[in-house]
């Protein structure tokens, strides 16, 4: 036997018989042959069913519906300033307003959530046709960064294209609340962009504005309006296709006075009585033309 021979045996014959064995090793453990250290999770297809809320006021479901959806929720905090949260301040606005309305009778109201829960943008406006909603409001509070003196409330409808690009940037930063680690979790790009011609997503565009600016009559001398309230943006919670859908933006959380005026009771209360005004006046008149047409 030559030395080299003897080398071999020595030093390469016991690495030999080791890469045999571990290949015999991964070769009878197929799951960890290849991507050996990738944990692979089945995450399940979506959920195809919404939890619904429960609908407040009258059984008659010949009552006019209306679904109030507080922002944000969860992970998802929304703006922070004045020593409130927006999700928090949202949600106390939303229920006095369902309140009000319960308490006054003939009008059906539900709340899109009624804890800390986060909800996808489309599940919000899904929530309100799953109930066959005659209204949809979506109520938020603004952010100025650093600008403390910026303050008010404004109202957004609708549009193809922002009307502003103070509405194009409010746009593009509520609609990432659909974005997690960058993924977009959202279905509904193409199939609502075609709705969105459709002679329904018109009408229920006008009659949005039109309770927009009911909004700003009963308002007026009640409710601090910024000096351009009416407003317009391409906001993905406003899509629902045959619902009038209306965002309303109570003030700016980082403006002090608009953060202790929406989070006291007394803010809260004339909020939601204003708006509850709106509300009742919008189908009124909608119960009148309904009626106008019926009789013609």
């Amino acid at each position: 036997m030559t030395l080299t021979t003897k080398l071999w045996l020595i030093f390469a014959a016991p690495l030999a018989v080791l890469a045999v064995a571990t290949g015999l090793a991964i070769a009878s453990t197929p799951r960890l042959a290849g991507l050996a250290y990738v944990q692979r999770v089945d995450l399940g297809r979506p959920a195809q069913a919404l939890d619904l809320p429960q609908v407040a006021g009258p059984r008659d479901r010949t009552r006019p519906l209306l679904v109030i959806d507080p922002g944000h929720g969860g992970h998802d905090p929304g703006a922070s300033g004045g020593g409130a949260v927006e999700k928090a301040l949202v949600l106390g606005l939303a229920k006095a307003l369902r309140d009000r309305l319960a308490a006054d009778g003939g009008i059906r109201v539900a709340l899109t959530r009624e804890g800390d829960r986060y909800l996808a943008l489309d599940e919000r406006f899904e929530i309100a046709r799953r109930l066959g909603a005659d209204l949809f409001l979506s109520i938020h509070a603004d952010s100025a960064g650093e600008q403390d003196g910026v303050s008010g409330s404004s109202i957004y409808t609708l549009s193809e294209r922002a009307s502003s690009e103070a509405a194009a940037r409010y746009a593009a930063r509520e609609n990432r609340a659909d974005r997690i680690n960058g993924a977009d979790l959202s279905a509904q790009s193409a199939p609502v962009e075609a709705i969105l011609v459709d002679l329904s997503q018109r009408r229920a565009i006008a009659d949005a504005e039109a309770f927009a600016a009911l909004v700003v009559r009963e308002g007026e001398g009640r409710l601090p309006f910024h000096p351009q309230p009416r407003r317009s943006a391409s906001l993905a919670v406003l899509r629902a296709p045959d619902i009038p859908s209306v965002l309303y933006e109570a003030g700016f959380i980082t403006n002090t006075g608009d953060a202790a005026r929406l989070t006291s009771p007394e803010g809260r209360a004339t909020f939601a009585d204003a708006i509850s005004r709106a509300v009742r006046v919008y189908f009124a008149r909608a119960g009148s033309d309904a009626g106008s047409g019926q009789g013609d």
